[in-house]
C-alpha cells in the first residue's frame, strides 16, 4: 500500500500541475484528483476524472501530471481515469474559486441559488453585482459562458454549473 507519507508528498506535487485553460487553478483546485493509490506493481497510480467527457485538455493534464512527477523524481506510475461519478463543480475547492474570481471568471453558482425562469444568479467577477445577462452560451471554452455586467458593463466569463 502506498504510504500515507509518499500519497500526501504526491498529492502536494500535483498540486503544482495546473489547468491548460485556466492557468491560474491547478487540478486540485478544480477537483480533478480523484485519489493516490497503489498499482499492482507498487508504483503508484493516480486516478483523475475530467471537468467534462471529452475534454480536449485532460490529454494536456495528463501529460502534465507525468511531466511533473517524472520531475520530482517519480520515474514509475499510472495514471487512471474515472469518469464514474462524473466530476461537478461542487468539487473545486473554495481557493480555486476564489482564484477563477481574482482572474476575472465568475465561479459557478451554488446549485440553489436560481434566478427567476430558471436561469442561474451570476455575480460580475469586478463589481459582485447581480445585475449580469448571458451573451452567448458558449465562452472562451465550452465548459464558460459569456456574460456582461450591467453595472460596471463588463464582459466576463462564467464557469458553468454541472
Amino acid at each position: 500500500m502506498v504510504a500515507l507519507a509518499v500519497k500526501d508528498e504526491l498529492i502536494e506535487i500535483l498540486a503544482l500541475v495546473k489547468d491548460p485553460e485556466i492557468p491560474v487553478l491547478s487540478i486540485a483546485d478544480l477537483g480533478i484528483i480523484r485519489r493516490v493509490e497503489e498499482g499492482e506493481n507498487g508504483h503508484p497510480v493516480v486516478v483523475i476524472t475530467p471537468t467534462y467527457s471529452g475534454c480536449p485538455a485532460t490529454e494536456v493534464i495528463e501529460a502534465d501530471i507525468a511531466s511533473m512527477l517524472k520531475l520530482h523524481g517519480v520515474p514509475d506510475f499510472e495514471i487512471k481515469t474515472e469518469l464514474s461519478p462524473a466530476w461537478t463543480t461542487d468539487w473545486i475547492t473554495a481557493e480555486g474559486r476564489r482564484k477563477l474570481k481574482e482572474y476575472g471568471i465568475a465561479p459557478p453558482a451554488n446549485r440553489g441559488k436560481v434566478a427567476l425562469l430558471g436561469h442561474e444568479e451570476v455575480s460580475c467577477p469586478q463589481c459582485n453585482s447581480n445585475r449580469t445577462e448571458q451573451v452567448s452560451e458558449f465562452g472562451s471554452t465550452a465548459c464558460k459562458a459569456q456574460y456582461k455586467c450591467l453595472d460596471c458593463l463588463e464582459p466576463f466569463d462564467y464557469f458553468k454549473c454541472v
